[in-house]
Parts: structure tokens; sequence; C-alpha cells
């Protein structure tokens, strides 16, 4: 058999339909993942998006569909259906609907379906795809975002005459109304609020719903978050009016109930891309501008007011789990709900501030949709059953823990035993790096699908360490940024500490050491083969390599500068001396390459830089790049290659 012929027969594989014995990348994807779960206007009924796998012989994508439950968990059904996802839910103010986007008729539109059943109907017909969209508080309007096609750029692409001017005619995204009722000719005619010549990226209608308060950026570029201002247009007469406009970036407008404040959150000035922020009240009929306590790491989540304006809400994520909070308007934060183990998955209040829906998960618990009534905080009530009918099988125990680093830091993390652990037993270790390098490992579901199998990993006998190292979002602004200046330097030591202290506890072989990270983690890896030999094998999946290479050809230009403090060619042999690239001459551990084909954030040059490299010296490696793939992996069956590459590797090298 050839080896295209053999990649064609492994891509073609059915998952198996048996009960399974044991844990398999096949049967992680038979989990299905929740978002979006949103409670109706009197909080009786809930929506939310289970999001699944679908692998046929010329499929390979995910496909979210719509469910609607009871609020007290008696009774669910499955509101949409089709090919195509939909996505998004929305109740209308009288609860009567549930408004959604979905491709199912070629671009993305803003759809609607009775609540009580019954087909859905279409509501825009925009050219699109339609990014966001949100509901009038009187019911009347539906606002949405989209970038309209230009028609001659469309005609030049035909004829082949479609080249790019970089940063000339970016495809921002403007703001349209459309009524909510079709006239008596059963259409709608929609309208574009005002031209604009920035981005617009999320906005919130006033509770009067005669005005939009929006946020704006100069360009779709992931680099122009930095330049985020707030604006707010008047529906009637379109005209527009700054109201955040500062050296700071401000996004995320809420309303208050009452109408008398617009909030926000609005980073430090300037914004750095470690991240903090803060949450900011502006009074809508003139004051000053009043900045509201810190939170805990300095980057909440607005989730949306209390129905009588006292207070917002919050989400957060500290150490290892996600946390609701409550912001009041005078006095500190305090915590609404944090679940004793586990992590939630916010999504919104409903419309009168009372309920708000979350996905619950834990390191053994699939992730599920829950309902919570704010009057009375706690886990919730269960309205899904997305995951609960699959077979039940032995999961390696996940546990937080903690050590200290080189220069006596306290770092956190989380341990995964093999399955069936016997203290005393050392079993071979992996050592799991998340990226970011502000990213962070919380108590989320270790059967689910990815980049890494930890599952199937622990049902083989392997231990996972996930360390949380400084540079991690979820242990303050200051443990965010004790990294800047620094990768590779003490936030590679704590990861060492984390498996020096698992070796110590008597769990892990020494001798038997895996690395492997994806992004940032990507480049934690290509870092840490470069320095030790202890690891038997390393998986780098979209790692910058290369920082001085990387920052020219990234679609985030201002990243690296931010947290090296200067650009390259004002410090190049700084970016030398933190690039992988530049000891790659002391590495013997086989590396295993991952790489999407269409990585903005990463180039895949940066894993060809390595590669190459490598491979010019004679250590064992291995590359593999995934066509139409951004930064992280989107179809199904090439997420299931790389879970199996990932065991494959390990298990060759390592046990």
């Amino acid at each position: 058999m050839t080896a295209r012929a053999g990649l064609l027969l492994l891509c073609l594989m059915p998952l198996p339909a048996q009960i399974p014995t044991s844990w398999t990348p096949e049967f992680s994807m038979r989990f299905e993942t929740i978002g979006d779960v949103v409670p109706s206007p009197d909080a009786k009924l809930v929506a939310w998006v289970q999001t699944r796998p679908v692998m046929e012989t010329e499929r390979s994508e995910v496909v979210s569909q719509i469910y609607l439950g009871a609020a007290d968990g008696s009774r669910r059904l499955q509101l949409t259906r089709g090919e195509k996802s939909a996505s998004h839910p929305l109740f209308s103010p009288d609860g009567r609907y549930v408004y959604f986007l979905s491709g199912r008729t070629g671009k993305t539109n803003v759809f609607r379906i009775r609540t009580d059943g019954g087909e859905a109907e279409q509501v825009t017909q925009f050219k699109g795809p339609v990014s966001a969209f949100g509901v009038s508080p009187d019911g009347k309007w539906i606002a949405f975002t989209g970038h309209e096609p230009d028609p001659d750029i469309e005609k030049a692409r035909k004829e082949k005459c479609d080249w790019e001017v970089v940063d000339e005619n970016p495809a921002n995204a403007a703001l349209y109304i459309v009524p909510a009722e079709p006239d008596a000719g059963h259409t709608r005619t929609q309208r574009k609020l005002f031209e604009n010549a920035y981005h617009i990226t999320d906005f919130d209608w006033s509770p009067d719903s005669r005005a939009i308060a929006f946020t704006h950026q100069p360009s779709p570029s992931a680099d122009d978050w930095t330049k985020s201002n707030i604006a707010e247009v008047t529906i009637e007469s379109g005209v527009v009016r700054e109201l955040a406009a500062t050296g700071a970036a401000e996004r995320e407008p809420h309303y208050s109930p009452d109408g008398r404040y617009l909030a926000f959150t609005r980073t430090s000035d300037p914004p750095r891309w470690p991240g903090d922020s803060r949450i900011v009240l502006l009074p809508r009929q003139g004051g000053d501008l009043r900045v509201l306590p810190a939170t805990y790491d300095e980057s909440p989540r607005i989730a949306g007011w209390r129905g009588d304006s006292s207070a917002l809400y919050f989400a957060e994520t500290r150490h290892t789990r996600q946390t609701l909070y409550e912001m009041p308007l005078e006095g500190p934060p305090k915590t609404v709900y944090e679940p004793k183990r586990g992590t939630l998955g916010l999504s919104r209040l409903n419309l009168k501030g009372a309920a708000i829906g979350f996905a619950y998960e834990s390191p053994d618990e699939p992730p599920e949709a829950f309902v919570m009534a704010l009057a009375s905080p706690g886990p919730g009530v269960r309205v899904s059953r997305a995951n609960l009918d699959l077979p039940k099988l032995p999961l390696g125990r996940t546990e937080v823990i903690r050590w200290k680093s080189k220069d006596g830091l306290e770092v956190e993390g989380l341990l995964t035993y093999p399955a069936g652990y016997q203290p005393g037993k050392k079993a071979p270790l992996i050592l799991n790096i998340h990226g970011g390098p502000a990213g962070v490992f919380v108590e989320s579901f270790i059967g689910r699908h990815g980049l890494y199998p930890l599952a199937v990993f622990s049902a083989k006998g392997y231990a996972i360490l996930r360390p949380n190292p400084r540079g991690s979002s979820g242990y303050g602004k200051k443990f965010r940024y004790a990294n800047v200046n620094d990768w590779g330097g003490m936030d590679y030591q704590d990861d060492q500490a984390g498996v020096d202290h698992v070796i110590g506890m008597g769990v892990a072989d020494p001798g038997r050491l895996a690395v492997m990270g994806w992004s940032y983690g990507g480049f934690m890896t290509s870092w840490t083969i470069t320095q030790t030999h202890r690891f038997k094998a390393a998986a780098i999946g979209a790692g910058v390599t290369d920082l001085l290479s990387f920052t020219g050809t990234a679609d985030i230009p201002g990243f690296l500068p931010d947290y090296f403090e200067g650009d390259p060619w004002k410090a190049p042999e700084n970016y030398r001396k933190h690039s992988p690239i530049t000891y790659v001459g002391n590495v013997t551990t086989p590396a295993l390459i991952l790489h999407g084909a269409a990585d903005l954030r990463v180039p895949v040059s940066q894993g060809y830089e390595y590669y190459n490299a490598l491979k010019r010296r004679g250590v064992t490696t291995k590359m593999i790049v995934y066509p139409r793939q951004p930064h992280g992996p989107r179809e199904p069956k090439f997420l299931l290659d790389i879970m199996r590459r990932h065991l494959d590797w390990v298990d060759k090298y390592v046990r």
C-alpha cells in the first residue's frame, strides 16, 4: 500500500458505532460542546447551542443546532435541524420567537422560529455574511453588523484582476437595522444606519430602543483592538456621537435597564497585549466617568445588568475556574457563584436580568447547559442532556496541585493521573503547555475532542501535567505580566519545577517524559527541547520559533513588540536571545511539528524554519501541514488526525 493510499484509508475510516470499552480519539469525537445558553425574558424557557463533529465521506465540519428546554429541566426539544449550523439564539422580548444566525440559504443571515414550533423564517436578506445581531427591547427592530461585498471587487475577482493592496479597502463591518415584522408585501427593508470608515464589532440597544452603543476600531485587523472606542448612534436620525475615545481600548457596551448608565470595559492607556481592564460607568445625562473597583484578575467580561440597575454581573477566571461575580454600583465586587470543582462557560442574562444561562463541566463531567436564578445563586438546573447518554468510561483523577518555582514563586496547575492509578507506581508524564501566553488551564472535561486526547493518554497509563506558569491569566495582573520580556526565562523554570514536583510526588518516571503545546505552548515546547534533553518526545503545534521573522509575518505585528517592550529592529539581539531557532543546534529530542497552512496568527513558515533546521541536523522530526486550517484547526477529520499523531508519537518514543 502506498503512503497516500494509507492516508486516504485512515481519513475515510468511520467512527465505530459499537460501545467502546476504553477511551479512544474516535470516542472523544462523539461528545458535543455547549454554548450560547440564554434564558427567556420570563425565565421559563432556555435556549442553547449543541455542536458536534460531522465526518462523512466528503464532509468534515462542526454543525451547531439550537435546543429549547424548560427552565425546570423537565423537557427539551431540538429547535433547528439540517446540514447547516444554527447559532447565537436570542429570544424576542415577548418570548414568542427565538432569533438565530444560520447559513442555511447561503450567506449567514438572521432567522427566527416560534418557541412553540414551526418553520424558521428568514429575517434579513443580507449579501453578507451577518456577523452579529441584537433585538431591540421593544421587539420592533433587529440590528445587525456585517460587511456587504463591493461589486467592483467581486467583478475584479471574476476577471482575475483581484490583486490586493495591503491595508486598503478593509472589509469593515457596518451597522444595519431591519423591521422584525414584514410589511404588507411580506418584505423587510434593511437600512444602513450611517456610513462608517471603521469596523464595528459589538453593540447594545438602549432600553428605550432609540439608540445603539457600539464598539469600533479602524479595521478588522487583529492588531487594531488596541484602538477600539465606543460611540452611540440615534436610530431615527443616524447621528453618531463618540462616547469614549481615549488612548485606552473601550469595549463591551451595556446600557443599564433604567437607561441612566452605559457600562463598558476599558484597558490601561495604552492597551497592552497581556491585557488588563476595568468596568467603567458613563452617566448618560452628563457627569464624570466612574471607574469601578478592580477585579481579581483585571479581565472582567460583562454578562449583563441586574434588573433593578443596581449592579452588573461579570465572569472572570480565578485560578482554574471561571466564576460569576457581581459588581455593585457602590462597593467592591462580590462572588455570586464559584463551583467547588469544574468551571463555568457563562453566556448571558435574560432580558429582565433575573436569570443567567451557562455551560458547566468538570474534568470528569462533560459539558451540559444550566440555568440559574440570580436571586438564589447555586449550581442551577441542568436543562440539556447532550452527553448524558454516552457510555461512562473510567477517567483518571484530575486535581489542582501547587509547587514552588526556582525563585520561590508559587505556581499552580492541573495533574491528571493515569486511569486506575495505584499510589507509588511511576508513570510516564506528559507536560502539556497552554497558549497565550495569557491563556489558562481550567477544570474542563478531559474527554472532550480537541488537540490533545487527555482521557486517552490517561487510559493508556500516562500522567498529564498542565501548568499555569507566570504569564497565565486567572492569577492577577502582576502574575500575567510577569513574563514580559522574559519568554523562555522564568516561565520555563515554572514548567520544569512542576515536572520536578510531580517526579518528587512519586507519580512521574523521570526517564519517560514528553512535552507538547500549541501556539505559545508550541513556542515553549520548541524552546524547552533546546534547553534540556530530559524529554524523550516533543510535539510542537503552531509554535512561534523565530521571534524576529514572526513579528514581520504574523497578523499581529504589535504583539511581540508589546511583550518585549520594543520593535525587533531596535533590539534584534533580545529577540534572538528569546528565539528557539537560535539554540536549535542543541536539540536531540524527536520532534513532531503540526501547523495549519492558513494560519495567519503564527504563519506556517515558523514551523518550516524549525523543521528544516532539525532535518538538516539529522534530528528525528516529522512535520504535518493541514490545508485550509487557521491557527486553531477546525475540521474534525484533522482534529482526529492530530489526536492520533500525538498518541502515536509519544507512544513510540516515551512508552
